[in-house]
């Protein structure tokens, strides 16, 4: 630990954007994917989920898939699945299997989700921030606010679905996948399945996006179950219908804000209240598992989703209030800057009502709240970069033809102890058609010493242009039965039309030690988003995916 380290300025590799090694094979398709792999002998499997979330298997026909040459079911208790010798005929027996399922309605429907997570009886609440006393300084504020903001269920929605190949021996299992966490992968299934650790391997292959706990740990134990049963080698990939549907999402969020400005116009009073899903030990449930009755943990995690509900801004009495709920409608998982990405659109769209209730422009007043050089050189980095007019929100001449234009601004201190961020917005809002078009994003990031100044910048720019694609398109629709989103159509991301003008300052802090930067970038976008559209609209967008009605009456 007393060991001296190297001085920043001798570095000649560090700092350097070297290029990575893995990009010309993955341009080419000499890149193997955990969806290329294959093994001698492998049968392809497919695995028959029910229509409704918890439908009991009722009766099934093995003769509707007799001529498919080589096509086998495999049935474990409410758990149904197809091998056959190739790829095709796994999908065609698949669909043209005669089954009967149960009809389930245990889910609130989607329409209803924003009311169905506030109205929920909590398993226990904790307060988290705790600076003076909000409730008793908010009644002798100049200026007072209060606003709901929704965040919705998100997909991973990886572009290649989930896949997974397993072969299942006496002398030990191996499992290829693409598993954000092979090692937890092996130690949970040494426990459902009762192999031994030293019997059993798993390998990990690249896969066609992740983003968290996505479907690859389901797959991974479909193609176990089918082995197990067949005795060969199987590999299982889902259709789009299953990546969609069965997937484990990225669960809803609800907050309340109220805060109030002093005779300076500072803020002199803040609280939050957020409704997220508690944490319970154990792994996520795979769906696979309990249709095949067998016991495992039904733990539920999502991450550290409660980080980033108070403002990085000066403030004397401040209070931030978690209210842990027992579930959620789907399964809920890690999905990118868990919590984060939803915490900081509402603390950051909050503060932007608080500077147009000011009457001061949106930099300017987060500017007046901060002291830390780093904050203030992406917030001054970031404006400069955009050509950032100061002024007040919203916009008095925004109107070219049906064409409403704003700016929006946001900042972030990621998890309050990371990367600074802060990005800097231009949109153009269509009054006819309502349709939120970003044309500028300008982004200054410092996450201490930076390696690789290309590798950085990659991770920058993906991570803003997937929140954008949240942010403005994202969201899982389901009734009381069963996910309705099912495919690109439904579930729209980012297209590629619609990819903005990007910019990335680069701040490098060579005495400082380097920063993860996969996620922190997330978590201003929506927020810069909505903030743009109100000043290009005068309307206040608070729930995620960001709509306006039509006409817009701007």
């Amino acid at each position: 630990p007393n060991a001296p380290l190297k001085d920043p300025k001798t570095y000649t590799i560090v700092g350097r954007p070297i290029l990575r090694p893995d990009v010309p094979d993955k341009c080419t398709g000499r890149n193997v994917y955990v969806q290329d792999f294959s093994l001698p002998g492998m049968l392809h499997g497919r695995v028959i989920h029910p229509p409704s979330i918890g439908a009991k298997l009722m009766s099934l026909d093995e003769s509707s898939i007799r001529t498919i040459p080589g096509a086998r079911v495999v049935r474990i208790q409410n758990f149904l699945g197809i091998v056959a010798p190739d790829e095709w005929a796994a999908i065609r027996a698949a669909k043209e299997l005669k089954v009967t399922w149960t009809e389930e309605q245990g889910l609130p429907g989607s329409d209803n989700l924003d009311r169905h997570v506030r109205e929920s009886v909590p398993d226990h609440d904790e307060t988290i921030v705790n600076k003076g006393d909000p409730a008793a300084a908010l009644p002798g504020t100049t200026k007072q606010l209060s606003a709901l903001y929704a965040w919705p269920i998100q997909s991973h929605a990886s572009l290649g679905p989930s896949c997974a190949v397993a072969d299942v021996r006496p002398e030990g299992t191996t499992i290829w996948t693409a598993s954000q966490g092979p090692h937890g992968m092996r130690a949970n299934f040494s426990r459902i399945f009762g192999i031994p650790e030293d019997k059993l391997r798993v390998i990990f292959l690249d896969g066609s996006g992740s983003y968290g706990g996505n479907g690859n740990d389901d797959a991974a134990a479909d193609a176990l179950l089918l082995s197990r049963a067949i005795g060969k080698p199987v590999r299982v990939q889902w259709m789009r219908e299953d990546e969609h549907a069965w997937d484990p999402k990225g669960p809803p969020q609800v907050l309340e804000i109220r805060g109030g400005l002093d005779n300076d116009n500072r803020i002199a009073a803040w609280e939050t209240h957020m409704w997220l899903p508690m944490n319970i030990q154990g792994n996520r449930p795979l769906v696979s598992v309990d249709g095949a009755g067998i016991t495992q943990p039904h733990g539920q995690g999502a991450g550290l989703m409660s980080q980033n509900g108070d403002p990085p801004y000066a403030a004397s009495n401040v209070r931030v209030v978690v209210h842990y709920l027992k579930g959620t409608p789907l399964r809920p998982s890690n999905l990118r800057a868990p919590g984060k990405v939803a915490n900081v659109f509402a603390v950051e769209s909050f503060t932007d009502e608080l500077a147009a209730a000011a009457g001061v422009d949106a930099v300017e007043f987060r500017l007046r709240g901060l002291t830390d050089p780093r904050a203030l050189d992406v917030i001054k980095g970031a404006a400069e970069m955009i050509g950032w007019e100061g002024r007040p929100s919203p916009n008095r001449r925004p109107i070219n033809g049906n064409v409403l234009t704003g700016r929006g601004f946001a900042y972030a201190r990621y998890k309050q102890a990371e990367n600074y961020v802060a990005i800097a917005m231009e949109v153009a809002v269509d009054r006819n058609t309502g349709k939120i078009n970003v044309r500028r994003i300008a982004c200054a990031h410092d996450g201490g010493l930076i390696v690789n100044p290309d590798g950085l910048r990659n991770q920058i720019e993906g991570s803003i242009l997937q929140t954008l694609g949240r942010a403005l398109h994202e969201e899982v629709k389901f009734d009381r039965s069963r996910v309705t989103s099912v495919d690109w159509a439904s579930y729209p991301i980012l297209s590629f039309p619609d990819v903005p003008s990007l910019d990335v300052a680069l701040i490098d802090r060579p005495a400082l030690p380097p920063l993860g930067a996969g996620e922190a970038s997330t978590a201003p976008v929506a927020a810069a988003v909505a903030n743009a559209v109100f000043d290009a609209t005068g309307i206040r967008l608070r729930r995620v995916p960001l709509r306006l009605e039509v006409p817009v009456r701007g």
